[in-house]
C-alpha cells in the first residue's frame, strides 16, 4: 500500500479483542497507520457492557485518532437491535465529549440510525459514512450533518447507483476506502481486497466525475485529513 502511495492508512477497529493488534500495527508502521477504536454493530451482543468498558479504557491513548467502526446493521439479523442502538448512542456520546471523528457503518438501518444521530445535531460531530450504501437522500442528509461518503470498490461495479451519487455530490464530499478484505474493485472483484487498490477506485471516480486522477487523489486525501485531523501527513495519498 505504501509503495502504491496509499499513505497514511486509517485502520478501524471492530471490538475490544482487536485493539492490541491495532495499536501494535500503529507502532510497527509509525507514521503510516492510524487506528480507530469502537464496537461494530455486528460484534454487539447481550454482553456489550463488558466490551464497552474495555474499549473506553483506550479512548485517551494518543495513538487513537477516532471512533469506529460503529453504527447499526440489520442486514442479517435484528436479534440485538436494542443493544446495537444503545451501543451506537453511547459511542456517539464519546465522540461528542472528546470531539473525535467517526467511521459510521450503517446497513439496512438508516431509518433507525437517523433518529439516534439527530440527538447529536449541531454538536460538532464529523466523520465518514463508511462503505456508503444509501441513496441520494441519505447522502444529502449525511453531508448536511457533517459526514463525507466513504467510496470503495463498489463504485467500479457495473450498474451501481454509487456512481451517480458520487457525480452529484462531488469530490468535496467523498473519501476513498476499501472495506478490506471485502468489496475489492474490478478487476479484483470477488478476491481479497487490500489498501493498495485505492488508486483503482480513484481512477474510476475520476472517470465518473470528469476530473483527473491526480485531482481525485489530492481532493479525497485533503478531505480525509480534514476529518481525521490528528494526522499531520498533509499531502500524502490516503
Amino acid at each position: 500500500a505504501i509503495d502504491a502511495q496509499v499513505d497514511p492508512i486509517i485502520l478501524p477497529g471492530v471490538n475490544a479483542a482487536g485493539i492490541p493488534e491495532l495499536l501494535a500495527s500503529a507502532d510497527r508502521y509509525k507514521g503510516h497507520i492510524y487506528p480507530l477504536i469502537g464496537l461494530h454493530p455486528e460484534d454487539t451482543n447481550a454482553n456489550y457492557q463488558t466490551e464497552m468498558e474495555i474499549i473506553a479504557g483506550y479512548l485517551d491513548d494518543p495513538r487513537v485518532i477516532g471512533i469506529g467502526e460503529i453504527g447499526l446493521d440489520f442486514y442479517f439479523s435484528r436479534e440485538f437491535e436494542k443493544e446495537q442502538i444503545e451501543v451506537f448512542d453511547l459511542q456517539l456520546g464519546w465522540a461528542k465529549e472528546r470531539q473525535m471523528p467517526l467511521s459510521l457503518h450503517i446497513r439496512n438501518a438508516y431509518e433507525e440510525a437517523i433518529p439516534v444521530l439527530k440527538k447529536y445535531d449541531h454538536s460538532g460531530l464529523k466523520g465518514v459514512l463508511h462503505c456508503f450504501s444509501g441513496g441520494i437522500q441519505e447522502a444529502q442528509w449525511g453531508i448536511r450533518f457533517g459526514f463525507a461518503l466513504g467510496v470503495g470498490g463498489v463504485v467500479t461495479f457495473k450498474n451501481n447507483k454509487l456512481q451517480e451519487i458520487v457525480k452529484e455530490v462531488g469530490l468535496k464530499n467523498i473519501v476513498l476506502e476499501t472495506d478490506a478484505p471485502y468489496l475489492a474493485p474490478v478487476p479484483y472483484r470477488g478476491k481479497t481486497n487490500e489498501s493498495s487498490y485505492i488508486p483503482i477506485i480513484a481512477q474510476k471516480v475520476a472517470e465518473v466525475t470528469g476530473e483527473s486522477f491526480e485531482t481525485v487523489m489530492e481532493a479525497t486525501t485533503e478531505n480525509a485529513l480534514r476529518i481525521f485531523d490528528k494526522i499531520n501527513h498533509i499531502g500524502k495519498s490516503l
